[in-house]
């Protein structure tokens, strides 16, 4: 048995990629460009602050989304930093959303919040303070538990990357400000 040979270019074939190709060829053309993860961060030494706990997803999170770069990285002294987030609030939220006429709970609203200032390690400001915050809705039924709790803890960290992806935006985009000048005498 001989292997089959390609099929030739049909019309339909044509009609069907022609338009696919062409709005490709217009958005490279107009410089879109899809978002992605922020690469070459301005910084090469950042400090996290106000963390209760550095093991917390969001702290792990963040620290692994500022060195994936290679060239930045997170120092434990505020005094060897760059760039200092200091966090205000990190919280997670968890409220009923809708209830059964019998008061079983069917649906819970899921929210993650960061809210966090960036400054130099002298307490200037980089940016004025920000928060941020992601929601999922998730339904509930009580006979499957166990696969609700797994699911909720993936929605998290879902939105744990979507908060840690903007902190990132935010740092690219600045820049530290430049040394106050000397009085001259």
């Amino acid at each position: 048995m001989s292997a089959a040979a390609p099929a030739p270019l049909t019309r339909r074939r044509l009609l069907r990629a022609g338009p696919a190709a062409a709005l490709a060829l217009l958005a490279s053309a107009c410089g879109f460009q899809l978002r992605g993860a922020a690469t070459g961060l301005p910084f090469e030494r950042i400090a996290l602050e106000g963390f209760r706990e550095r093991g917390t997803q969001l702290a792990l999170t963040l620290k692994r989304d500022i060195e994936a770069d290679g060239r930045s990285r997170i120092v434990d002294a505020a005094s060897q930093a760059q760039v200092v987030i200091e966090v205000l609030l990190a919280q997670r939220e968890r409220v009923v959303a809708a209830q059964t006429s019998s008061g079983q709970v069917r649906e819970f609203t899921l929210r993650s919040r960061l809210a966090f200032r960036l400054r130099t390690p002298d307490g200037r400001l980089l940016a004025p303070d920000a928060e941020l915050v992601q929601t999922r809705d998730m339904s509930f039924n009580e006979s499957s538990a166990l696969a609700k709790e797994q699911e909720e803890s993936l929605l998290y960290r879902a939105m744990e990357d979507d908060i840690s992806a903007q902190v990132l935006r935010r740092l690219a985009v600045l820049r530290l400000p430049a040394p106050p000048a000397s009085a001259a005498r």
